[in-house]
């Protein structure tokens, strides 16, 4: 079935999502903040839609012109391993590439945290081409909190001065 992917907010569609997934989502009040981040217009806002619903949703945020950072990702269990999020992932991909965007970067659970829903979280991320930076303690929650990077088209613009190192 396709999947068609589209800018929009659902707040009421975040929640449902979220609530259906309490291995990644069982504290209320972080479902409180993402359904909140949804509807503020400070966050991109894209929608996985398939005929009969939304069944994935997707927050972004812009730091700097050069970076962005996917703030969610979520995807309905009945969709989960149907190319939802790798179709949610492409179009923030595409937008943030247009948009003269050079770096992506995520955040989720740690390995040091030994949980399997967020080993399948870390391996799909690594599977659409993020790569592992560094692990915290304490920065989103009190656990382990990894950040993954995707350098995008623009990373190696025109504007940019060639790396010595690297011989034409």
């Amino acid at each position: 079935m396709t999947i068609e992917v589209i800018e929009r907010r659902s707040a009421p569609d975040t929640r449902r999502i979220l609530e259906a997934l309490p291995d990644w989502f069982g504290d209320p009040v972080a479902i409180d903040n993402y359904v909140a981040a949804a509807a503020d217009p400070d966050f991109g806002s894209v929608l996985a839609v398939r005929p009969e619903s939304v069944v994935g949703v997707a927050l972004t945020r812009r730091h700097f012109a050069q970076a962005a950072e996917i703030h969610l990702i979520a995807v309905d269990p009945e969709h989960r391993g149907s190319g939802v999020g790798r179709a949610l992932v492409e179009h923030i991909v595409e937008a943030s590439e247009h948009d003269g965007c050079s770096l992506l970067s995520v955040h989720t659970v740690g390995p040091s945290f030994e949980h399997e829903p967020y080993a399948q979280t870390r391996a799909f991320y690594r599977a659409v081409g993020f790569l592992p930076l560094e692990e915290h303690d304490g920065l989103d929650w009190s656990g382990p909190s990894l950040i993954l990077v995707r350098p995008l088209a623009g990373a190696a613009g025109p504007d940019r001065a060639p790396d010595p190192r690297v011989r034409s």
